[in-house]
């Protein structure tokens, strides 16, 4: 297989200033509305970029879980690899991808925790399973073997088998609060269109159209 062969030519649609929003979260709405629409599959599923107090990056999937003027939601271990990183060095960075659109959303900002009551609203809104799970696991630790796991799951499971299942003191909610954006869409020839939004000093958002 000869990588540099593998291409494809993007042609659905166009993107420019007059139709996006000036705030882009609106903008981020009426896109993800539209994914919503088009039935793809997750397309909450987005790409978290963090780095540790070195810089050293790291990457992988996470769920977006809430969106709002305030910014992009998502929860997790606060033990994780991301999470130790965030309480390094918290600014971040998120992609989302939606290739059936041709369509790419890229944001970073500082994080910051939710706090324990809107991590609670959202835990106990999960599945009893995965609820135990985050009791469970002890995200991104060596694990000798899955069967001391299951074991953990099991024993957890007993304990709260009347679904009356806390909160873990490690496990809670991030927000992402953009200070960038970019809306890209995906044009023939590789001249893509891209829509960059900057937060400036005093608050409000500067929108330019970048060179693909």
């Amino acid at each position: 297989m000869n990588l540099a062969d593998l291409r494809r030519e993007y042609s659905r649609a166009e993107l420019d200033e007059a139709h996006t929003d000036a705030d882009p979260i609106v903008q981020f709405g009426r896109w993800f509305a539209e994914a919503q629409a088009a039935e793809l599959r997750e397309p909450n599923a987005m790409t978290l970029a963090t780095a540790d107090a070195s810089g050293r990056p790291s990457a992988r999937i996470v769920l977006l879980k809430g969106v709002g003027p305030a910014g992009f939601t998502f929860f997790t271990d606060y033990r994780s690899q991301k999470g130790r990183e965030i309480d390094a060095n918290p600014y971040a960075a998120l992609v989302f991808h939606w290739q059936e659109l041709e369509r790419q959303v890229r944001a970073s900002g500082r994080v910051e925790r939710l706090s324990r009551e809107d991590s609670w609203a959202y835990f106990r809104s999960r599945p009893a399973a995965s609820r135990v799970g985050a009791w469970a696991s002890h995200q991104s630790a060596p694990l000798p073997d899955r069967s001391g796991l299951d074991a953990r799951v099991q024993a957890l499971s007993a304990d709260y088998a009347d679904g009356d299942i806390p909160l873990p003191p490690h496990w809670g909610g991030y927000r992402l609060v953009p200070d960038t954006m970019e809306f890209w869409q995906g044009r023939p020839s590789r001249l893509h269109d891209r829509i960059g939004y900057h937060l400036t000093v005093e608050g409000a958002w500067q929108r330019t159209r970048l060179s693909p």
